[in-house]
């Protein structure tokens, strides 16, 4: 019965050993001490109770300390507490002290808290970038189309980084600048021989302010020529003329038409009242006969000369046989 409690006891104590060297990390301590950082033992067992993992702040301290950065304990924790990335906050500050560019610790973890890798932020101040803008079309005064490709290099603004816009903006407002340069230009060959021109119009604008960048340059790299626009506006002008043109003829015509069925039904009710009138010419003359008032001499004579009419008229007009 000795053996098993033996084994509990070692067990035990094995445990024992397991939980203080976790909550009391004694190697890391000597660590540190070994590299010139200040920590107690005390620290690092509050580190566990806060949750805050001892080795990663303790091998931030050794690493900002021989770095010769000023950065206490609290700040790391504070900075892992609120959920930012204390090793790249470590290396950006780093970089930014071996490249003398302005960089405190506050403003490197609230570039770290607002999203932005505040490393490569560093990083793209000491090695600009090159961003290359899609084909931009314009129109100058002459109505020739022309196509421009850029080449925009940039750096990152540390100081505008929260809150800064980013690439988009850029690419959009030197977009804009080219668009503006090119339909501002009489002749596109102004544009062709000089595109210089265009670089230096752009760059004039400020365009990159309330942005995360700082423009160094803006070099023109390609022109293409592309549509004659003025021609094209200038033919489909010719060919919405043309249809305008075309239909108030149609108009007139139908006008026209509409007159001249008009007349028509005119004529046609002239004749018919022609008609009925020579139809009463018989009862007409009973009429006068039984009133006396026509003889039958006067109804001969009457009726040679219609006769005689209708003669004159077939020896101008002969029928035809």
């Amino acid at each position: 019965m000795e053996q098993p409690f033996y084994l509990f006891i070692i067990a035990i104590g094995i445990i024992f050993i397991a939980l203080f060297l976790y909550y009391i990390p004694v190697g890391l301590w000597i660590t540190a001490l070994v590299s010139g950082v200040r920590v107690s033992i005390g620290q690092l067992f509050a580190m566990r109770l806060r949750k805050v993992p001892p080795t990663l702040i303790v091998n931030a301290l050794i690493t900002s300390t021989k770095a010769g950065l000023n950065i206490t304990r609290s700040d790391l924790e504070t900075h892992f507490m609120a959920g930012g990335n204390v090793n790249n906050v470590i290396r950006a500050l780093i970089s930014a002290d071996k490249a003398s560019i302005p960089l405190d610790f506050k403003l490197a973890t609230a570039i770290d808290l607002a999203g932005r890798d505040v490393s490569d932020a560093v990083q793209l101040s000491v090695n600009p970038r090159v961003i290359d803008t899609p084909p931009v079309a314009a129109v100058a005064k002459n109505g020739i189309q022309l196509v421009a490709k850029a080449r925009v290099t940039v750096r990152a603004n540390i100081n505008q980084l929260i809150g800064g816009a980013g690439e988009e903006t850029i690419l959009a407002r030197v977009g804009e600048g080219i668009v503006t340069t090119i339909g501002s230009a009489h002749d596109h060959k102004e544009v062709l021989e000089n595109p210089d021109k265009i670089s230096k119009t752009v760059l004039a604008k400020g365009l990159d302010q309330g942005t995360a960048f700082e423009i160094l340059s803006i070099d023109i790299a390609d022109i293409d020529i592309g549509e004659n626009i003025g021609a094209k506006l200038q033919a489909d002008q010719a060919e919405a003329d043309l249809k305008v043109a075309n239909a108030r003829a149609e108009e007139r015509r139908a006008a026209a038409v509409a007159s001249e069925q008009e007349m028509k039904a005119l004529a046609q009710e002239a004749r018919a009242k022609v008609i009925e009138a020579e139809a009463q010419i018989p009862m007409a003359i009973a009429d006068a006969f039984r009133s006396g008032n026509l003889g039958i001499m006067d109804y001969y004579k009457m009726q040679n000369i219609k006769a005689d009419t209708t003669m004159r008229e077939n020896i101008v007009n002969p029928p035809k046989k």
